[in-house]
């Protein structure tokens, strides 16, 4: 089987994980500057100062895309670079760096998928409240209509939020991510305000060019129940899809909330931070769906369960040991462990349920669908041949796509796949512990080196269809590319 003419292969990054220069060209200070530079947050007291310098080396890093042969390219504009303190004036040097990128991208042939927010909120919004106050949800507005008018004539899809489940309940209610707090109802808070805040940007980009495609990025957790015949452990399951997957798309669809939500989530809050109309205002502001998978879960309803240390924290999300549950309203749900064998974050390998995701998605939301993330960490070496055989991604990769390639032949409208991720990055709360890339980055020197699976995706690309695994040492070159 083949991919369609019109299914794009790309690749995908994340401006604090790779830009640094975290004080050049005018830029502010965002949560996650504060965040990494407070002790025990972050593995090995590591931080995106420098990250994979791609701020200096963008150039060089577009050859080695156009080298791939990717034909799109996701990447995050960050905010602080071109609005220091996100509001009030804008930085020109900061928007001349994105349309250079941009440029050259559209230039070079790959096609731009621009994401305005990837989790760096400048820090003197949230000094004002962050994403608990409605004030940033319009300052958000004034910021995507911005960048609408700056680079809606060469980039013509667009997400407004990546993960709005992470920024709201493991940067507010875990406190494993920036900006570090630790309470269940400031994270249903922040959710419902980054919805909102893309409903509005969605019609606000519209009115600035009203052809652009507008998206959201959602994470899948495809969550399972334990013991599918029993109805506890079935209720288990519900409430984690509902905070997980619908409570993230529903609102565009129908103008609700998960009908089990709020009373499951009644003893942490009010709900009165949702104000007559949100839910009018997000009905319809979507034009597709962004998929981040990487693993699955399996849940259980379990009374006894302790709620001191939740293992979701670790075993689901890759956050530190130790951090609260970012799933609120929890306090009987046990994860158990999942099928399938284990990447370096510890998230298991399950392309089947990516393939059930993407089903279901489609199904309940009628959108097209791009998978905007998908990829695994592995304990990557440079062998003394000058390789990476990164076999486990290779595998990985070749099963994922073959899950998305049997939904698109079942029906579901997916128009894309950008593997996650196109370089070693800064990973967050792992700081440099993890590595996704399919291009290895030595942070010394910064020189990236191809691994086995960039040579397994070019040539996958090249032909649109699954590369056999056991054709991959005929693509690859001894040493390694290096740029």
């Amino acid at each position: 089987m083949t991919f369609p003419d019109s299914f794009l292969f790309g690749a995908a990054t994340a401006a604090y994980q790779i830009e640094g220069a975290v004080a050049e060209g005018g830029r502010g200070p965002s949560i996650w500057d504060t965040f990494t530079h407070t002790p025990g947050t972050v593995v090995g007291g590591d931080n995106g100062d420098v990250a994979c310098d791609h701020y200096h080396r963008w150039e060089r890093d577009i050859d080695m895309m156009v080298d791939l042969g990717l034909q799109a390219y996701r990447f995050s504009i960050a905010w602080p670079r071109v609005q220091p303190t996100g509001t009030g004036d804008f930085n020109p040097e900061g928007i001349a760096f994105y349309r250079g990128i941009v440029d050259r991208l559209v230039e070079r042939g790959i096609r731009p998928l621009v994401t305005l927010y990837h989790w760096d909120l400048p820090q003197a919004l949230e000094d004002n409240g962050g994403w608990l106050s409605r004030d940033t949800v319009d300052a958000f507005v004034v910021y995507a209509t911005r960048m609408a008018r700056e680079l809606g004539d060469a980039v013509d899809v667009w997400a407004t939020f990546n993960e709005p489940w992470v920024s709201s309940f493991v940067g507010y209610g875990a406190g494993a991510h920036a900006p570090g707090h630790a309470s269940d109802e400031e994270g249903l808070i922040a959710a419902h305000h980054l919805l909102l805040a893309h409903a509005r940007a969605y019609r606000a980009i519209k009115a600035e060019h009203p052809d652009l495609q507008v998206g959201i990025v959602n994470n899948s957790h495809t969550p399972r129940p334990w013991d599918p015949s029993n109805p506890s452990d079935q209720a288990a399951s519900a409430h984690i899809d509902a905070l997980a997957n619908t409570m993230f798309h529903e609102p565009f669809i129908h103008g609700t909330y998960p009908a089990i939500l709020r009373p499951n989530t009644a003893h942490l809050t009010d709900w009165s931070f949702v104000k007559d109309g949100d839910l009018e205002e997000m009905k319809g502001a979507v034009d597709w769906f962004g998929v981040n998978f990487y693993a699955s879960h399996v849940v259980r309803h379990n009374p006894r369960k302790s709620t001191a240390v939740s293992e979701v924290a670790t075993l689901a999300d890759g956050h530190k040991a130790g951090a609260n549950s970012p799933w609120p309203g929890d306090e009987e749900i046990e994860f158990m462990p999942p099928p399938g064998k284990r990447t370096a974050m510890g998230w298991n390998v399950d392309p089947g349920a990516l393939h059930a995701h993407l089903v279901k998605i489609q199904r309940e939301t009628g959108k097209p669908l791009y998978v905007t993330e998908n990829g695994g960490a592995w304990e990557d070496v440079l062998d003394g041949e000058g390789r990476v055989r990164d076999d486990e991604r290779v595998s990985y990769f070749h099963d994922h796509l073959g899950a998305v390639l049997a939904a698109i032949e079942e029906g579901v409208d997916v128009r894309g796949y950008m593997a996650w991720s196109l370089m070693d990055n800064f990973e967050w709360a792992q700081g440099y512990a993890k590595r996704f890339g399919i291009v290895r980055v030595d942070y010394d020197t910064q020189v990236r080196t191809w691994k086995d699976s960039a040579y397994w995706y070019r040539e996958t690309l090249r032909r649109r269809s699954l590369l056999p695994l056991a054709e991959l040492e005929s693509v690859t070159e001894t040493p390694a590319r290096t740029y």
